[in-house]
């Protein structure tokens, strides 16, 4: 399937840093209500409070706490937000941290006039000496006057830390959901056409909204899933992320194998996803080949109910922690298991709580036949969970799948296929048509892309998509 380089985190972080701070427009788009949470070359609106002192250090904020004080509030640094908050509305606060020791500080969004009897968010944010990063919704509390501060209150530490802060941010879920998606300037085909000057990929591929794949190659997934959002929540688009996580990964084919550890372990890692995204809108695919794939872990003395309910529980997860997320169950492709044993599995995997089901994702198969499989899915659904939605990838299918006489591979970077319809929002059959696979990017080291490791983009590949050949 696809499987990524460990750098990816860094290259997202630059999406909001890069983004202008300013006063925002009508609270119903995404502003950005921080001022210079990025401290480029200053500390203001920034205000050392208490035991504290703050300079601005290589882009970071760097608070020195000069007394052992036994109060968070006692050492704090606070700034004013650009425009008051909404009462009810939900919000998302972000920030990275570390400090020179770890403790516990406290972090809230409070009004001006009422700082410590009516807050919004207070919440204890563990920091280590290491940088990550944190991203906390909230919703905003009722009150008269709706002026209002961030704070981080760095006291009660036992000792005197050195705690240093960047790429702070906050901001409002939009109130409407947006309908257009977010084209990513960081996807592999965008980012490998800017760097090399290459109009062609850009023109076809890197200017599409495409998918981006999260799984156990990010160090700081809050980070990577968080910056991610929010870029596209500044831009007033909706984020598109594939969970691709799940143990025993592509157990069938293996060339994008891993995973997390154990069920312990995903739901360690799905729960972070989720909480990253928080209450703010975004297409979820989860786990392609997951439900499909089930079978094929008996390969390696595993049991597939126990891959049903790793599904469940993180679609129960993605419901509760992300609950304006649209996540899509994957259902394979329209050839790989019948309609009504997919239905029956889908079941168990928890479609009950997702939105609905994604169909032929990283395949070739025709619009036409995934809109048929789909709806027999679906009709197969009705009975036990009701109507449900579907989605379809359509990334590579615009030649359809390709056949030769060796049909169990040719799923895998197979010559002469096309990009398919772009991707869009539909009013009938499937809700979306998508590119969930990322273009140019290699199934494994096969087909056309012999030497090429899965998940590595190739403009080769992408070529070839492009001019339906060779």
């Amino acid at each position: 399937m696809r499987l990524f380089s460990t750098a990816r985190a860094a290259a997202l972080a630059a999406v909001l840093t890069a983004t202008t701070l300013a006063v925002p427009p009508p609270a119903s788009a995404a502003a950005q209500l921080i001022a210079n949470g990025t401290f480029t070359g200053s500390t203001s609106p920034w205000a050392a409070i208490g035991q504290t002192t703050v300079a601005a250090e290589s882009n970071r904020l760097r608070i020195n706490v000069t007394q052992v004080v036994a109060n968070p509030w006692d050492a704090m640094v606070a700034a004013p937000t650009t425009a008051a908050l909404n009462p009810g509305k939900s919000y998302t606060l972000s920030f990275d941290a570390y400090s020179t020791v770890a403790f516990t500080a406290r972090t809230t969004v409070q009004y001006t006039a009422t700082p410590s009897s009516n807050q919004s968010l207070a919440a204890d944010v563990r920091l280590t000496t290491g940088s990550k990063r944190y991203s906390i919704p909230f919703t905003a509390a009722s009150a008269s006057a709706t002026a209002a501060e961030v704070t981080f209150q760095l006291g009660g530490s036992g000792g005197k830390p050195v705690v240093r802060l960047d790429n702070v941010s906050l901001m409002e879920t939009q109130t409407t959901r947006p309908t257009s998606l977010y084209v990513s300037p960081l996807s592999h085909p965008a980012k490998w056409a800017a760097d090399n000057g290459n109009t062609t990929i850009m023109t076809n591929i890197g200017s599409k909204p495409i998918f981006e794949w999260f799984g156990g190659w990010f160090s700081d997934l809050t980070l990577a899933v968080d910056t991610y959002v929010g870029a596209a929540q500044a831009a007033d688009r909706l984020p598109m992320l594939v969970a691709y996580n799940i143990p025993n990964r592509d157990a069938c084919a293996g060339h994008s194998g891993g995973g997390a550890g154990d069920a312990a372990g995903y739901h360690t890692w799905i729960t972070e996803f989720a909480k990253a995204i928080g209450t703010r809108h975004a297409i979820v695919v989860l786990e392609p080949d997951g439900v499909a794939a089930a079978g094929c872990v008996t390969q390696i003395g595993k049991d597939p109910e126990d891959q049903y309910r790793m599904l469940l529980d993180a679609a129960q997860v993605l419901r509760a922690q992300a609950p304006n997320a649209w996540v899509y169950l994957d259902a394979g492709n329209a050839t790989w298991i019948p309609a009504a044993e997919m239905a029956s599995r889908l079941v168990k995997s928890g479609i009950a709580d997702s939105r609905g089901f994604s169909v032929n994702v990283s395949n070739y198969f025709t619009t036409a036949d995934s809109e048929t499989y789909a709806v027999a899915v679906k009709n197969a659904l009705q009975a036990s969970v009701g109507a449900k939605t579907y989605v379809i990838d359509t990334s590579r299918n615009g030649n359809g799948p390709y056949v030769d006489g060796t049909p169990d591979d040719n799923w895998c970077n197979p010559p002469q296929r096309k990009l398919g319809a772009t991707p869009r929002q539909q009013t009938s059959g499937a809700e979306y048509l998508l590119w969930v696979k990322v273009p140019g990017d290699s199934d494994g080291p096969c087909g056309i892309g012999a030497t090429i490791p899965a998940g590595t983009f190739s403009p080769d590949l992408a070529m070839a998509l492009i001019n339906g050949n060779p």
